[in-house]
Order: C-alpha cells, then sequence, then structure tokens
C-alpha cells in the first residue's frame, strides 16, 4: 500500500498585525457581490389560440406526471386544481377536486373540502356549494369548522331557516360547548328569546356542567327573568351540588347573583350552606368572598363568624391531613372555645380524643392525654356540668393501659375534682385504687397530704407504711416518715424509722438519709448518739465530706464553759488526727483529699481564736508541686498535661534520708577503690 504524505502545516513566522485589517462584514459584502445572478426563466406572452393549448397541454401533463408519482401530496391537487380555475376551466376544475376526493388520505381532510367549495361560492355557484356543504358534515360531522363555515354562509344568504335547520342537524351529533352557544347566539340575533331558552334547556342536558347553568342563569337574568334565574341556580344545586370539583363555583355564582338581587339573607344562607357542603380544602376562595361578604353587609358578629369560619377551616384540613397532630387539636379547641358554643366545643373534644394513639408507650400518650385533662376542666369550671366532668375523668382512667404505663396527674386530678364536691369517700376509693393499679412517688405524697390536711395522722401511718413496703429504698419517703412522727413529737418512733430505714440493704440516697437522722439526733440534743451514729457510718464509708462532718460535729458541740470547748476542740483534733492517719497508712494515693482535710482543719483552728494551735496543723501541710504527666492518645502523637502534686513533711524527711544513704554509700565505696 503506497504511503501518502501529508502536508506538514506552515509555521508563521511574523505574527505581528497586518497594516490592513478585514473584517467580516467585509468579508460577506465581498462574497454577495461576487455571487452569480439567479436565473430566472423568461415570461411568455402567448399571443395565439394555439400556442395557449400547447402551454396548457404541457402543464396539464405535469400536473398529472406529478399526480402519478406523488398523489398523496395535498398541495399537488390543490396547485392543479386552482390553476384550472385560473384557466377559467371550472368543469376541470371541479373533475380535478372531485378526483383529489377520491384519494381516501385526503377526503378525510376537511381543509380540501373547504378549498373546493370555497371555488364554487367565489364564483357563486350557490347549489354547487350547498351540495358540497352537505356531503362534507356527512363524510366528517366532528369537524365543526365545516358546519360554521355551511351556517354562515345560509346565513349571509339570508336563508335564516336553512341556516336553523342546519344547526339543529349539527345539535343531533351532540357538539362541544361552543356550538351550542353559537346556536343561541344566532337565535339571539333575530330576537328568539323562547328558541334560545329551548336550546338553553337542550344545552344543559347535553353539557350538565357548573358553566352551563351558569351562563343559562346569566341569559335569564340579562332578559329580566329573575325567577327563571335563581330556578337555574336551585336547579343546578340539586343536580351538581354534590360535584367537590365544580361546586365551588357553582355557590359563588349563585350567592353573587342573591348579591345583586339585594337579597343579602338569601346570599348568606347561600355561603353557610356552600361552607359545610365543600371540603375544607377546596373552599378558600368561598371563604375569602364570605368574609369580603360579611365585612360589606354583615354586623360585627357576622364577620367574626367569618373570620372564625375561616380558621375553622384550616384547622379542619389540618386535622383531616394528620388526625393524631395534638397541637393542631389544641388550637382548634381553643378557637372553638373563644366562640363558646358548647355543642361545638364538646364536638370538637369528642373526635379529639376519639384519636387514640397507636402505641401502647408512654410517650405517644403525654400530650394526648392533655386533651382528657382540657376536657374536664372545661366541664368543671365552664361548663360546669359536673356529672359530665366525672364521666370524663372515669373514661379517661378506663382508656390508659395501667398495665403498662399510667399518669398520676389524672388520678390526683380526678381524686381533687370529687374532694371539690365533698365527695371524700369517692375520693379515697380512687387514690386507693391508684395506689393499688399504678404506685407513683407523686399519688402516695399527695394521698398522705390530703390525709394530713384532715387530720387523720393513722391513715398517714398506713400510707407511708404501703408506700415504702413499695419502695423501701426511697430515702426521700423514710425521711417524710420520720420527719412526720418528729412533728408530732413522738421522738421514739422517729428514731426507729431511722434506724429501721438505715438498716435496710439498698438505699436510692444514702447520704440523705444519714444527714437526716443525725440533724436530727443533734436538734434532739443527743451527742452521744450523734458520735455512735457517725462511728457506724464511717464503718460503712470512709469518705472524705463524712469525716469533716464529724470533725465540725465535735467543734460545734461546745458549750460556755472553757473546759468543754478545750475538750470538744481536743475532740474535733482527735477526728481530724483519726483522718489523717488514715489517709496516710490506708489510702496514700488520695493525696489531694489529705490536703483538703487539713485546709479545713486549718480554718477550724483559725476560727478558734486563742484555743486554737494553728502551728499544729502547719506542721503536717503539704508543699505543692507543679509536674507534668504524658498522655498517650489513640489518634496521635502523646502530649503531656501539668498537674499539681503534694509533697508531705514525713515524705521530704524519707528523702533526705534516702539522699544520706546514697551519700555514705558512695563514700564507703570510694574509700574501698582507694585501699
Amino acid at each position: 500500500m503506497a504511503s501518502v504524505s501529508l502536508a506538514r502545516a506552515m509555521r508563521v513566522k511574523n505574527k505581528t498585525p497586518a497594516p490592513i485589517q478585514i473584517t467580516a462584514e467585509q468579508i460577506f459584502r465581498e462574497a454577495r457581490e461576487r455571487q452569480e445572478a439567479e436565473i430566472r426563466l423568461p415570461k411568455q406572452k402567448i399571443s395565439d389560440p394555439t400556442e395557449g393549448a400547447d402551454y396548457r397541454l404541457r402543464k396539464r401533463k405535469e400536473f398529472e406526471g406529478l399526480i402519478s408519482r406523488v398523489g398523496w401530496n395535498k398541495s399537488v391537487w390543490v396547485k392543479y386544481a386552482e390553476w384550472e380555475e385560473s384557466q377559467k376551466d371550472l368543469k376541470r376544475a371541479r373533475s380535478i377536486w372531485e378526483r383529489a376526493l377520491g384519494v381516501d388520505a385526503l377526503n378525510r381532510d376537511h381543509t380540501i373540502w373547504l378549498k373546493y367549495v370555497d371555488m364554487e361560492m367565489k364564483n357563486k355557484f350557490v347549489n354547487h356549494a350547498r351540495n358540497l356543504w352537505d356531503r362534507a358534515v356527512i363524510r366528517l360531522p366532528r369537524v365543526d369548522q365545516l358546519w360554521y363555515k355551511y351556517i354562515h354562509m345560509e346565513e349571509m344568504l339570508g336563508n335564516v331557516a336553512g341556516a336553523r335547520q342546519i344547526f339543529e342537524r349539527w345539535m343531533r351529533w351532540m357538539p362541544d360547548q361552543q356550538g351550542w352557544l353559537s346556536y343561541i347566539k344566532f337565535e339571539l340575533r333575530y330576537n328568539e328569546i323562547e328558541r334560545a331558552r329551548e336550546i338553553f334547556e337542550r344545552f344543559v342536558e347535553c353539557h350538565p356542567k357548573v358553566s352551563a347553568w351558569i351562563r343559562f342563569s346569566k341569559f335569564e337574568m340579562k332578559n329580566g327573568e329573575i325567577g327563571r334565574a335563581r330556578n337555574c341556580y336551585e336547579r343546578a344545586v340539586d343536580k351538581l351540588g354534590d360535584d367537590d370539583d365544580e361546586a365551588e363555583q357553582l355557590f359563588l355564582a349563585f350567592a353573587e347573583f342573591e348579591d345583586k338581587c339585594k337579597e343579602t339573607d338569601r346570599a348568606r344562607c347561600i355561603y353557610k350552606f356552600a361552607l359545610d357542603q365543600i371540603p375544607k380544602g377546596r373552599a378558600e376562595d368561598l371563604y375569602g368572598k364570605f368574609v369580603a361578604f360579611e365585612k360589606q353587609y354583615g354586623d360585627r358578629e357576622g364577620i367574626e363568624d367569618a373570620i372564625v369560619g375561616k380558621r375553622r377551616f384550616q384547622y379542619e384540613d389540618q386535622v383531616k391531613m394528620n388526625p393524631r397532630n395534638y397541637d393542631t387539636w389544641f388550637d382548634y379547641i381553643r378557637l372553638e372555645e373563644s366562640i363558646g358554643n358548647k355543642e361545638r366545643i364538646r364536638e370538637v373534644y369528642e373526635r379529639a380524643i376519639a384519636n387514640v394513639p397507636p402505641a401502647e408507650e408512654k410517650r405517644y400518650w403525654q400530650r394526648y392525654i392533655y386533651l382528657w385533662i382540657n376536657y374536664a376542666l372545661y366541664e368543671e369550671i365552664d361548663a360546669q356540668d359536673m356529672e359530665r366532668t366525672r364521666h370524663v375523668y372515669l373514661e379517661c382512667l378506663k382508656l390508659i393501659p395501667h398495665h403498662k404505663f399510667s399518669f398520676a396527674k389524672i388520678w390526683l386530678l380526678a381524686a381533687l375534682f370529687e374532694i371539690r364536691q365533698l365527695r371524700l369517700k369517692e375520693a379515697r376509693l380512687l387514690l386507693g385504687e391508684a395506689i393499688g393499679r399504678a404506685p407513683k412517688d407523686k399519688i402516695f405524697n399527695k394521698y398522705i397530704e390530703i390525709e394530713l390536711q384532715f387530720g387523720n395522722i393513722d391513715r398517714c401511718r398506713k400510707l407511708y407504711e404501703k408506700y415504702l413496703e413499695w419502695s423501701p429504698e426511697n430515702c426521700h419517703a423514710w425521711s417524710k416518715f420520720a420527719g412526720l412522727e418528729r412533728s408530732l413529737y413522738e421522738t421514739e418512733r422517729a428514731r426507729a424509722v431511722f434506724e429501721l430505714a438505715i438498716d435496710q440493704p439498698a438505699l436510692d440516697i444514702p447520704e440523705l438519709l444519714w444527714k437526716a437522722y443525725i440533724d436530727f439526733e443533734i436538734s434532739e440534743g443527743e451527742f452521744e448518739r450523734t458520735r455512735a451514729l457517725y462511728e457506724r457510718l464511717l464503718n460503712r464509708t470512709k469518705h472524705l465530706k463524712v469525716w469533716i462532718s464529724y470533725a465540725k460535729f465535735e467543734a460545734s458541740a461546745m458549750e460556755s464553759d472553757v473546759e468543754q470547748k478545750k475538750k470538744c476542740l481536743q475532740n474535733a483534733r482527735d477526728v481530724f488526727e483519726r483522718t489523717v492517719s488514715y489517709l496516710r497508712i490506708s489510702a496514700p494515693e488520695l493525696k489531694e483529699e489529705r490536703g483538703m482535710l487539713l485546709e479545713e482543719w486549718l480554718n477550724m483552728e483559725n476560727s478558734f481564736g486563742e484555743l486554737g494551735d494553728v502551728n499544729l496543723v502547719h506542721a503536717k501541710l503539704p508543699k505543692k508541686l507543679t509536674k507534668r504527666r504524658q498522655i498517650d492518645m489513640e489518634d496521635g502523637p502523646a502530649v503531656y498535661e501539668e498537674y499539681i502534686d503534694y509533697l508531705f513533711p514525713e515524705e521530704m524527711q524519707a528523702n533526705n534520708l534516702n539522699i544520706l544513704a546514697s551519700a555514705y554509700k558512695w563514700k564507703k565505696q570510694r574509700v574501698a577503690s582507694e585501699d
């Protein structure tokens, strides 16, 4: 295979701009100027009949040749027929049009029929045109343009009866609304009101739509027939009032009609009826019109009702989309309560509480339960229907699945309601049932508070016993039980309760209980018992706060006598000494706690003034050192942090002894090496 060498691209050495610049516009202009002139055929002038016959024969051969090749092409037939018409040979032109209509594809094309009829009308062959129109509308009855043209021709010729007859033929095919309206306008042009009314009746039967009825009523209104117009609207409402898609348009037109007739009461009734019938999401325009109507004709209450109605529709749409959106129900109820219609408020409450949460989990019920609470409070405070309030509380308690969860608030509200009705027995039954089915701290505390207000001490004790049987680890309950006995000056009972409490194997907040017991003994002046309690507590825990509290107790248990003060101070010092010894020997790692303890001891010595001995503590205070320690990081290099370390005196002495021992050892090794 021979190789083909490609020409190498020329490199432009001189890239400076040319002295004469050429624009694109100049290039296009020169190209247009250099184009050759279009070759046109010369005009022929036929001056001889023979020459004309030859010309026609040649053109006909051309057209026939085109038809034989592309007989499906409409434009070829049209040009052929129009050329024959230009030669004044209408017979041949008709023949060509008929041949074209003989082609199936062209026979269904209404433009062929229109051009054919146009030729006949142009040359004033009316009967030929009528025959063609008849053939066309029979062949293509669904093409409205053919009917319109046919009727227009007859009307232009003054043949009104013929045009009416053509309309009647057309109406048998049930055309669209525009066809019927054209027929009606035709009759109105000749003042045939009754005929137009009959056609309207047939029109609304053929097209039972809102727009058709509105046109019918407007026709009657225009002719001054108010009763007939109203009848049209009423018939339309009967037939189409349930149609969600177009009902709003119908009611709006009906209300506007009554407004024009100065029938404001009728219009208001129509608006309200429509708002009740139409779904809320499709009545926005209707609401806007109603509000505007009330602002124009209504009083203050009517305007407020219209505005409230609009908001009511919005809430209805929201609860329809999500019936378990309880916040929406709260807003809806608040709106109805602002109006004050009891029946409607109760209806909304009943609809709201009917939407029970889907699962028996408390998180789904926390908002829902407030619907019941608000319902009961409304019946009690606003409606003042006590039986209905009681029924609401009982139904709510039946509905809650107490075997999985419960709400103390409902039980307490129901019991307090019965107390307000002076039905103490029923309130106790409710609270007892609550304790049996769903015991909670709130229920016990409120029940005890109620019985205490009534002065039933024995009931309070029994309730505390039940409370502690149910929750023996509850330190608050033990403290309150002991506090009750102490308030009754039953010291031994209170002490027994405390003893039972601290003997429990598990407590939720034991420090609270011990503190309450110690404070109780201190308030009773039983210092020996208090010391014994501290010792028992220290047997259970060696927490720093317990030691400090013990020392402060010893320091505070002083009398006015100087000897007694010295004795108490010595007791406090003994406690601090025990604590320091424990932390030094048993917990040497708790250096920070030991430092805090010594600071507390120093503060105590300062508070005693002359009796205090600050030097005793200063000898034990540590030295604070700032050190650094390494912290290993999982995702990077190790880092260092600073911390405070404590160096106590005994550690400093040990370090000094270690240094002396090392020095002695070094000297001994040196002497041995010299020997």
